[in-house]
């Protein structure tokens, strides 16, 4: 069975998700959707790509739709890209895809024009309804991507950099990429980085913030803390990520994605 993985920033409360579920299953009504999430934040495209990174490499090949687009409308194209590993990436060229297609190695890109891969009427608001699920239904009922519309030369794939933390002796200085549902805060730094300014686990380390500090105690599970504990591990994802045991860290400090947060030993 052929797959359609679909990930978004549009919520379930309106009716964008089941509407493009529709859409596909009008053209692939055999071709499985998996939801990745629907709980992107607004316009935030770095977490969707991040994201779609992230939990790729635990989906079946086939083709990941993915649609974060503050740009719909506008000059941003409609893409499809294959990977050398043989998955299809549908959406935005925006830099939402291309960490998860470039992992594997961006081979082939298409621009989406060809009308006979989308609807009829096409609205400048609803491009995943209109072009993208159409595109990856089409796709994923076997259609070449080089029907889709011409090449574009995936050298000029908009890409997003994602920031490096900044490593001192004494402090590393991170980006906070994701904020999840709990409130844990997932930073740009790995835990060798940490490691590096001689700390290991049930150590305390000072939590710096634009005005507030905190002090976390490095954890291997949230078990390691008491209830309303600070405290910094290593996510599932390989990320240094701040949380509360039983509590919502984010909430506590008030960072969001992109903000900055420094790691200290004192």
């Amino acid at each position: 069975m052929s797959i359609v993985s679909f990930l978004t920033d549009f919520g379930l409360q309106d009716d964008f998700v089941g509407t493009c579920h529709g859409v596909m299953a009008r053209i692939a009504p055999d071709v499985r959707v998996i939801d990745v999430t629907h709980g992107i934040e607004p316009q935030a495209v770095m977490q969707g790509a991040i994201v779609l990174r992230n939990t790729v490499p635990y989906l079946p090949a086939g083709v990941h739709l993915a649609v974060v687009d503050p740009g719909v409308g506008g000059s941003r194209r409609a893409i499809a890209v294959r990977a050398g590993d043989g998955r299809i990436f549908v959406g935005p060229d925006n830099g939402l895809l291309m960490l998860a297609a470039d992992v594997a190695g961006t081979e082939t890109a298409h621009e989406l024009v060809d009308p006979r891969y989308r609807l009829a009427d096409v609205s400048r608001t609803f491009h995943a309804r209109d072009i993208f699920a159409p595109a990856a239904a089409h796709l994923a009922n076997g259609v070449e991507i080089s029907a889709l519309g011409p090449a574009i030369d995936p050298v000029d794939l908009v890409r997003i950099d994602v920031p490096e933390p900044v490593v001192g002796r004494k402090q590393i200085s991170t980006t906070v990429l994701v904020v999840d549902r709990f409130g844990n805060v997932a930073t740009n730094a790995k835990r060798e980085q940490v490691a590096a300014l001689g700390v290991s686990a049930g150590y305390r380390v000072e939590i710096r913030l634009t005005l507030d500090r905190y002090y976390a105690v490095l954890a291997d599970t949230f078990a390691d803390a008491g209830p309303g504990e600070l405290l910094l591990y290593e996510d599932s994802y390989g990320l240094m990520t701040l949380a509360i045991s039983r509590g919502d860290a984010a909430g506590l400090t008030g960072v969001a994605a992109g903000s900055e947060l420094r790691i200290a030993v004192t």
